[in-house]
C-alpha cells in the first residue's frame, strides 16, 4: 500500500463534499482495495462512505422496492421485502462471491464499478431500475456505458436505486468456479411493459439481448427461447470459456431463469 487521507464522514453533505474535492469514493471495497494493493489505482484521498446511516436499508414505496447504496449484498439477499416482491433479487444478492463479500460489499459500489462480470448490472438492466444519485435520478437503459463505465460524473455519489416491482423475475448465473463471478448471468423480468432479458459476463458489460425479449413476448417460457439464436460474434472469448460457449450457455440460462421465474 502507499500513503493516502482516509475521510470517514457520517453524513451525505460531508461525503459530497469531499468527493467534489476529488476524494475516491470507498464503498464496500471489494474492488476498490485491492486494485490499491495491486498499485492498479492510487488515489491520494479516500471518502469512506460506510459511516452514513441514510444510504443503507430497504423500504417500499408503492410499487418499487428502493434499496440504499451501501446495503451490503447479505442485507438485500435477507430482507424480507426483496424476498417478498423481487425474490429473484434477493437469490441473485445471495450467489454473490462468498460469506465475506457478501458481507462487505455493497449494491451501489458493485453497480458504480460495472464489472462487465458482476451481478447486480443485470438485475438493474433487467428490473428497468432507476440509479439515484446526489444530483439525478438515471434510468437503467442510460446508465452502462461499458467495460467498467457508467454514466455517472466526476463526484457524482449514488444515493439508492429504486427497482419497479415485476410480475415475476429470476436470475441464472454459471459461475466461475475461482472468482465465483457469472461466466455467463441472465437475468430475466415479466414487467408491465414487457419482458426484459440483461445478460452480464459475456463482453464488455451488461445489455439486453431483443430476440430473446421479443421470444418471451409471444410466450414467456423455457420452449420460447429454445431455438433463439445468440451471436457469438457480439460476445467475448477467454481462457475460462469461448464466445461460442459463452453463446451456447446465454440460451441455456435463458431457459433456466424463465423457468424459476414461472416456479419451476
Amino acid at each position: 500500500m502507499y500513503a493516502f487521507t482516509l475521510e470517514q464522514p457520517t453524513t451525505l453533505a460531508d461525503a459530497q463534499r469531499f468527493s467534489s474535492g476529488g476524494a475516491q469514493p470507498l464503498a464496500g471495497g471489494q474492488t476498490l482495495i485491492a486494485s490499491m494493493k495491486q498499485r492498479l489505482l492510487r488515489p491520494e484521498n479516500l471518502v469512506d462512505l460506510g459511516g452514513i446511516a441514510d444510504l443503507r436499508g430497504v423500504k417500499v414505496e408503492g410499487q418499487n422496492v428502493v434499496i440504499g447504496a451501501m446495503t451490503c449484498h447479505q442485507d438485500v439477499a435477507n430482507n424480507a421485502d426483496v424476498r417478498k416482491h423481487i425474490p429473484g433479487l434477493a437469490d441473485l444478492a445471495n450467489g454473490i462471491g462468498d460469506r465475506q463479500v457478501r458481507a462487505r460489499g455493497t449494491m451501489g459500489g458493485s453497480v458504480a464499478n460495472n464489472d462487465p462480470a458482476a451481478c447486480y448490472p443485470s438485475a438493474v438492466l433487467g428490473l428497468s431500475a432507476t440509479i439515484v444519485t446526489d444530483k439525478r435520478e438515471i434510468a437503467a437503459d442510460n446508465f452502462f456505458q461499458g467495460l467498467y463505465t457508467t454514466a455517472l460524473e466526476p463526484g457524482e455519489l449514488i444515493t439508492a436505486i429504486r427497482f419497479p416491482i415485476p410480475t415475476k423475475a429470476a436470475y441464472a448465473k454459471f459461475r466461475q468456479p475461482a472468482s465465483r463471478f457469472a461466466l455467463v448471468g441472465v437475468f430475466v423480468a415479466l414487467t408491465p411493459s414487457g419482458p426484459r432479458v440483461a445478460i452480464t459476463g459475456t463482453g464488455n458489460g451488461v445489455f439486453r439481448h431483443k430476440g430473446l425479449e421479443a421470444a418471451l413476448a409471444n410466450s414467456f417460457t423455457p420452449e420460447a427461447v429454445k431455438d433463439v439464436v445468440v451471436d457469438a460474434s457480439d460476445i467475448s472469448g477467454d481462457l475460462h470459456a469461448s464466445a461460442a460457449y459463452r453463446a451456447h450457455l446465454v440460451a441455456v440460462q435463458t431457459q433456466a431463469a424463465v423457468r424459476q421465474a414461472n416456479g419451476g
